[in-house]
């Protein structure tokens, strides 16, 4: 299961080496000196936490990747800003939900 969370490496300035992250557990982390490292690093790291995890019972967090998305979400703007992008869209000819979806997209 752990080989299906979303890991990333990306370069720490601040810390001159490579780290590891895996967006389902954002509090962990794993620097090493190349990117390679920092994947097998924060892939272990993770592979023993949701085995602690499981030895006391609780729930690892179900991989973002095996998630159901409806596709729909509720995004609150500024009514100056729904205005304009209701504007936007009518001059554009389309629907305030194909207009949002498209610049999100980009």
């Amino acid at each position: 299961m752990t080989d299906h969370y979303t890991y990333r490496v990306t370069w720490s300035p601040d810390d001159g080496e490579y780290a590891g992250l895996c967006a389902e557990f954002p509090s962990l982390s794993w620097l090493a000196p190349t990117a390679d490292e920092a994947f097998s690093g924060i892939r272990a790291l993770v592979g023993g936490v949701v085995a602690d995890m499981q030895a006391t019972s609780e729930a690892p967090p179900e991989p973002l990747a095996e998630r159901a998305y409806s596709g729909r979400f509720l995004v609150r703007v500024p009514p100056e800003t729904h205005r304009a992008l209701v504007l936007r869209a009518a001059e554009q000819g389309v629907s305030l939900n194909r207009l949002v979806s498209a610049r999100l997209a980009d």
